[in-house]
């Protein structure tokens, strides 16, 4: 998990893989810098920061990693969720991440409710991105949050990468940073605490 230091809405990102630096991890941090750019606070959830036990509402005892990402989730203006497109739908690492959020159901803010969800989706192909998109999106809404109205659906059978693994393809560079503005300008003013 890293965290900016300066003011404005925070942003809690969620996404990428087990592999660290995969596409999807990489739009995700591109997305998350544009916000900070932009005077936003993040927190980046990915990778070994979602090697989770599996989900169980009956099971009351949080792993510290846990524990973090429910707190964070609990004080985010925004959600973003980045999830590679795995046989026509969201990751079983990114799934299971956000059934977390379930420890929220009896918050006074229950679950998200009228929280900025933002979706990235990475698959080898539109079908399974888009697919992966809407998704997302169904999750986003079960979840009482609104999805953003840009979602991003990154096919990774295009280059958009270069060998540095640095963006490349300036439509999906558009594409996060108009993600970035919509997190920022439709989240509450800043109601979590570092």
């Amino acid at each position: 998990m890293t965290a900016s230091k300066t003011q404005g809405p925070l942003i809690v990102g969620i996404g990428g893989t087990l592999r660290p630096n995969s596409s999807t991890e990489r739009a995700l941090r591109y997305c998350l810098a544009a916000v900070e750019r932009q005077g936003g606070r993040t927190k980046l959830y990915c990778g070994k920061d979602l090697d989770l036990p599996m989900y169980s509402p009956h099971e009351l005892e949080r792993t510290p990693k846990a524990a973090e990402l429910v707190r964070a989730l609990r004080d985010a203006d925004a959600v973003v969720v980045a999830s590679p497109g795995y046989h026509g739908s969201v990751s079983g690492l990114i799934k299971n991440a956000l059934d977390y959020i379930e420890d929220l159901r009896e918050d006074q803010r229950v679950y998200l409710d009228n929280t900025p969800w933002g979706c990235i989706t990475c698959a080898y192909g539109w079908q399974a991105s888009v697919g992966t998109l809407n998704h997302l999106r169904s999750i986003g809404h079960a979840l009482r949050a609104w999805p953003t109205p840009l979602g991003v659906a990154i096919n990774s059978a295009d280059r958009i990468w270069d060998e540095n693994g640095e963006l490349t393809d300036m439509t999906i560079k558009s594409q996060l940073e108009l993600l970035a503005t919509q997190l920022v300008t439709f989240a509450p003013p800043a109601r979590g605490t570092e």
